[in-house]
């Protein structure tokens, strides 16, 4: 993320939850599979993958749980108020997280550079021809 000085905030839509992000994400990415679609309402959804010792939370989140195709369990915090997701994890793997950025105050800067899961894409979306990408889940 660039042009973005650090720490950076964020919060949900209602602001009950918000959060500072200490450091630039690890990398961005643009996930195009049909659960995505959904959650995003859109073609894709972005996530920033961060460290869980470079965020600090603040707020009461909920927690919603599903199995993904490959059997591993996937995690989503989210307001309770606004229902606003705020991040993803693994629980077998809670040091990182997969932040949902377009609910930083600073948005300006996120562009990923790595898609995901374009075997699902919308036909009409062109991905930069700079991206890394994978057909499914790397």
């Amino acid at each position: 993320m660039d042009n973005v000085t650090y720490p950076v905030t964020g919060a949900c839509q209602c602001g009950e939850v918000t959060y500072r992000l200490l450091e630039p994400p690890l990398k961005i990415v643009a996930c195009h599979c049909t659960e995505c679609q959904k959650l995003s309402t859109s073609a894709f959804s972005i996530t920033a993958i961060v460290n869980e010792n470079t965020i600090e939370f603040f707020g009461k989140l909920s927690e919603w749980r599903r199995i993904a195709g490959n059997g591993n369990t996937v995690a989503a915090k989210f307001c309770p108020t606004c229902s606003n997701r705020i991040y993803h994890y693994n629980p077998d793997a809670p040091e990182q997280l997969k932040l949902k950025p377009c609910n930083l105050s600073n948005t300006a800067a996120v562009h990923p550079t790595v898609h995901i899961w374009v075997s699902e894409k919308q036909s009409w979306f062109d991905i930069p021809k700079n991206a890394t990408v994978f057909e499914t889940q790397p």
